[in-house]
């Protein structure tokens, strides 16, 4: 599943943005990439490149900030007692990512990587930018290495970058999602997001 408000409430590179002092210009490239208005990956370049010269302090800010979308930590407990595989996929950054799916006991992450040189953000990614083809690269990666056919896999996301995840999937579930995902995805569910445990998949 994505994390940026689907695992979670809000958008970390906002958060980030906030103690950087450009959130609005971010916010509104955030909300353009959401709706696929424009390139998921030059959005992120141009929002993290307002980021330069924050320290790398401001991780551990931003994750005691973070919030788990209601219903998270019963999903994922409860796809863990059925032993059912569980990673995260996610356009935002692994330095937030990783020990916020520690916390949940999920080990299977894949998220983008912020530059950083003498102890502060260069305003640049490390690496390939995790776009809406690696999401769903990723998805057909992990089912391969754990001998779940895809025709067995469900995919969880909210925004246009989710959007060939959820195609990928065998059941593409849009949460609390921009209208163009919620078009494509074979569900649609609002609220809380131990709310997919009611449709077919997870009934089976």
């Amino acid at each position: 599943m994505d994390v940026d408000s689907t695992l979670i409430t809000g958008e970390v590179v906002e958060m980030l943005a906030a103690r950087a002092g450009s959130l609005p210009l971010v916010a509104a490239i955030t909300e353009r990439a959401m709706r696929g208005e424009i390139d998921f990956g030059q959005s992120l370049r141009e929002r993290v490149a307002t980021l330069e010269g924050l320290p790398v302090a401001v991780f551990d800010e931003v994750l005691a900030e973070v919030e788990l979308t209601p219903g998270a930590t019963e999903l994922v407990a409860e796809l863990r007692a059925r032993d059912w595989p569980v990673g995260l996929v996610s356009g935002g950054f692994l330095e937030v990512v990783r020990p916020l799916a520690a916390r949940l006991g999920i080990t299977r992450v894949h998220a983008n990587r912020l530059e950083v040189a003498e102890g502060r953000l260069t305003g640049r990614v490390d690496g390939p930018v995790v776009d809406r083809a690696a999401k769903a690269a990723t998805l057909a990666a992990w089912a391969a290495e754990l001998g779940v056919p895809m025709d067995r896999t469900v995919a969880i996301g909210d925004g246009a970058n989710d959007l060939d995840m959820l195609a990928a999937a065998a059941t593409g579930i849009a949460f609390n999602a921009k209208p163009v995902v919620a078009r494509a995805a074979d569900a649609a569910v609002d609220g809380r997001l131990d709310a997919v445990l009611a449709l077919e998949p997870f009934a089976r």
